[in-house]
């Protein structure tokens, strides 16, 4: 679990939510923009789940740090999916395409700045 500060108040919610939300504020904040969401959060006293409702990007400092918790961890995956569809998520699976094939006999050769054939 961890406690997210922003504002000058702070939430509790599960890694995964908060990892997410880190990323995606760093994200937009990057583009030049903000944009608002919601995420999944439990009171550390009553343990009742909840929602918040932030502004993230440009000027608004996300802050994440980890929290004892001893209560059973709620399952917010669905949340934290939900952050991770968002437009501005940074995505890992797209890969470019060089034009090269990618053989074995393909070698970087730092006199050209760029792949040549062995």
């Amino acid at each position: 679990m961890r406690r997210i500060t922003y504002a000058g108040e702070t939430v509790i919610t599960t890694d995964d939510v908060a990892e997410a939300l880190v990323e995606l504020t760093a994200a937009i904040a990057s583009s030049g923009r903000a944009d608002a969401v919601s995420i999944p959060i439990v009171n550390d006293r009553s343990e009742a789940v909840g929602e918040a409702e932030l502004v993230i990007g440009v000027g608004n400092d996300v802050l994440s740090v980890p929290v004892d918790w001893t209560a059973a961890e709620p399952d917010f995956a669905a949340a934290a999916a939900g952050l991770r569809k968002h437009p501005a998520f940074p995505r890992t699976d797209s890969v470019a395409d060089t034009g090269f094939d990618d053989g074995p006999d393909m070698q970087w050769d730092p006199d050209l700045d760029g792949f040549a054939r062995a």
